[in-house]
């Protein structure tokens, strides 16, 4: 998708500062990080949101799952706690029409959301 953020940055024509990357999922420095480490783990393929999901790319949230995985180990929040956080459409708080999921940790949270 052309004017896309994620797929501008997945494509390179917008510099990140990239965490972790394997062939289907890529994961960079949230810019307006909300703690001390916050990444956003971004398929490649543009899907728009969780609504988007279909049988035909369901699959990628598998591989969301083992990158987020991969990646809080290689920050080395896995031990400690960390908070997983998915965004859909506009009342649900989603700024960029692609699938992304946040990991957010380096502190303690409290139990609530908001």
């Amino acid at each position: 998708m052309s004017d896309c953020v994620f797929c501008k940055i997945i494509e390179g024509i917008i510099p990140s500062s990239k965490v972790y990357e394997n062939d289907d999922i890529v994961v960079f420095k949230d810019i307006n990080p909300v703690a001390p480490i916050h990444v956003l783990v971004v398929p490649k393929v543009h899907i728009e949101s969780l609504e988007a999901l279909n049988e035909q790319n369901i699959d990628i949230v598998r591989k969301i799952h083992l990158a987020i995985l991969q990646t809080t180990k290689l920050l080395g929040i896995n031990e400690e706690g960390y908070r997983v956080i998915t965004n859909c459409g506009k009342n649900g708080g989603q700024t960029v029409p692609h699938l992304h999921y946040h990991i957010i940790g380096g502190t303690k949270f409290s139990e609530k959301i908001i």
